[in-house]
């Protein structure tokens, strides 16, 4: 079956060029250069993945990319001229998966838009059966079959990349692991510049977990080194 993906992007040039390149990749492209356009077509056609530019008109890339993070769990490509670090944690801390800088290889595009897809479907479990377990420590418990989550008997919602990460950290008690190792087994691209979704994605799994986050008893900073998940 055909992946068909959403390229929201103002610049007619630069959209008919990534749309090219998908397609000789074999993919099924929607076109649209609204924010407000954008936002209507993702929440109502099922898409396999989404690329966002961030200046757009009638809606921010930021405030769509928000929007459909909280209604979809799809991967989110941002792809902007903006370079700075800030732009870039904002992204991810409104659900982004990856952050592309203008200008950029449509081919490179295509290239990180595959591996996303490929990491959705296993995270998701597509292509094999979750394991049949639960982790169970002090107070959490981590259903890995069913993918949900209980904090101090409550059932907590995470987003994909988030209970990865938690999984994978959890089912690693006491390691220390640096950011970049993080980053690679979850996100599994060795890209120095989105490492910060790291500490995004670590910051949100502490407030839906601990009772003080400025305090985590799970997920601890080893200063100079990583994380941690304190059993």
């Amino acid at each position: 079956m055909t992946t068909r993906i959403l390229i929201i992007e103002d610049e007619t040039t630069i959209a008919q060029l990534e749309r090219d390149y998908f397609e000789l990749n074999g993919f099924h492209v929607d076109l649209c250069h609204t924010g407000n356009e954008g936002l209507e077509l993702a929440l109502h056609v099922d898409y396999g993945l989404i690329i966002v530019d961030l200046q757009l008109p009638g809606m921010s890339g930021f405030e769509l990319c928000s929007q459909i993070r909280q209604a979809k769990e799809v991967p989110i490509l941002i792809v902007s001229a903006k370079n700075e670090e800030i732009d870039k944690i904002r992204a991810f801390n409104l659900g982004a998966d990856d952050y592309i800088t203008k200008p950029f290889s449509p081919s490179e595009l295509v290239a990180r838009a595959k591996a996303h897809l490929t990491r959705y479907e296993r995270l998701l479990g597509k292509h094999e059966p979750a394991p049949k377990s639960e982790i169970h420590i002090r107070g959490l418990v981590i259903d890995l079959a069913a993918r949900r989550v209980y904090v101090r008997n409550q059932e907590v919602v995470f987003t994909t990349r988030e209970f990865s990460l938690l999984e994978f950290l959890a089912s690693h008690p006491n390691r220390v692991f640096s950011k970049s190792e993080l980053f690679e087994r979850i996100w599994g691209m060795d890209s120095s510049g989105d490492i910060a979704t790291v500490t995004v994605h670590v910051r949100k799994l502490r407030e839906k977990m601990e009772v003080d986050p400025s305090n985590p008893q799970y997920i601890e900073t080893v200063w100079g080194a990583g994380y941690r998940f304190s059993v």
